[in-house]
């Protein structure tokens, strides 16, 4: 089977800026979409695979997993999508599609482990890995291709495909409803969005923070009241009020302050902090027989859900639009907090260049 070479934006090792490559695409197979990439969403995550921070990462590494683009070309058995057609590809690009994790539409938690969009072992071209979205063209099985409403901003659209479905999955599975108090901790990436969808969905939405000076903002994106974390006497008023939290704190930080905000049997999900967090009091969640739990992105058919939601909400990501070439800047300025919310990558940029 022939491949085709691209070109795309990666790193080469763990102490280097990202930097124009050149790497290979699978032909397109029977089941595939070959995706022309418009726009490619910046995670936190790109930044961590890059710099080796989670260990494990295989240079050459080309990030990347928030996905928008157009088919150009589809296999002979694809049915779903046509030439022309707006799609996104997300956080993964295959799965073993038969364990018990994956009949139950949950593919990120496949048994054989789900093959990521980036720096997971390609299961189509031996020997070699996955590389993202920071590149013109991706090929991806058609089961791994989602269908973006067209009335949504595309470039916009992007960081839904990670960040979106990330606070989606924790407001659904745990059936956040109209009426509910939810309280959703930290305004960055991950937490104006989880403003977004729970005001959707018709939660009373508090904005919890350490900073007074993003009130403003949170309730721009849709917070009804905001709460200062530091603030004492605020943090009594609210105990023991909350239906629901969401956690997207990105690194360890003390938990007892905020599972005193929750209600009797009212769960705190995390989806930021992928390390070790600091030691919490039992009696924090065995008096109120409260709830800690996590989440990982979403699988296919929900992210599918959330896309289609947004498209009747019109709901996107609050985005600041960069051409490829400034890729390194826009990593130093996420590790520094100075951003609102998300980087977006125009491709025009890589392409003309």
């Amino acid at each position: 089977m022939s491949h085709t070479i691209v070109k795309a934006y990666g790193a080469t090792a763990s102490t280097e800026d990202l930097k124009s490559l050149d790497i290979e695409r699978r032909a397109v197979g029977v089941n595939d979409v070959n995706i022309d990439i418009t726009y490619c969403g910046v995670c936190h995550s790109d930044i961590h695979t890059a710099k080796n921070d989670w260990k494990g990462t295989n240079y050459p590494v080309v990030p990347g997993h928030e996905i928008i683009g157009r088919v150009t070309a589809i296999g002979n058995n694809v049915q779903t999508y046509k030439v022309g057609e707006l799609v996104g590809v997300g956080c993964m690009v295959d799965s073993c599609q038969t364990c018990a994790s994956c009949e139950q539409d949950l593919e990120q938690f496949c048994e054989k482990g789900a093959t990521f969009t980036y720096n997971s072992p390609d299961t189509h071209i031996a020997g070699a890995q996955t590389y993202g979205g920071y590149a013109t063209s991706v090929v991806v099985d058609e089961k791994f291709v989602l269908r973006v409403p067209e009335n949504l901003d595309e470039a916009a659209t992007a960081p839904l495909l990670c960040a979106g479905v990330t606070t989606w999955s924790p407001l659904t599975h745990w059936k956040v409803k109209k009426g509910d108090k939810v309280g959703v901790i930290g305004l960055g990436g991950l937490g104006h969005m989880g403003v977004k969808f729970a005001n959707a969905l018709g939660a009373h939405v508090v904005m919890i923070t350490t900073s007074p000076e993003k009130g403003k903002d949170a309730k721009r994106l849709g917070a009804h009241d905001v709460l200062v974390s530091k603030d004492a006497k605020d943090m009594k008023k609210h105990q023991g009020s909350f239906d629901f939290i969401l956690n997207t704190i990105p690194v360890g930080h003390e938990m007892d302050p905020y599972l005193g905000l929750l209600k009797i049997d009212a769960t705190m999900v995390l989806v930021g902090a992928v390390e070790p967090l600091k030691p919490f009091h039992g009696g924090s969640i065995i008096m109120g027989r409260k709830r800690i739990a996590g989440s990982l992105i979403g699988g296919i058919k929900e992210t599918q859900e959330m896309l289609d939601f947004c498209g009747e909400h019109n709901i996107t990501s609050d985005i600041e639009l960069i051409d490829m070439q400034e890729i390194n800047t826009a990593f130093e300025r996420i590790t520094s907090n100075d951003v609102k919310y998300r980087f977006v990558i125009d491709m025009k940029s890589l392409k003309e260049k």
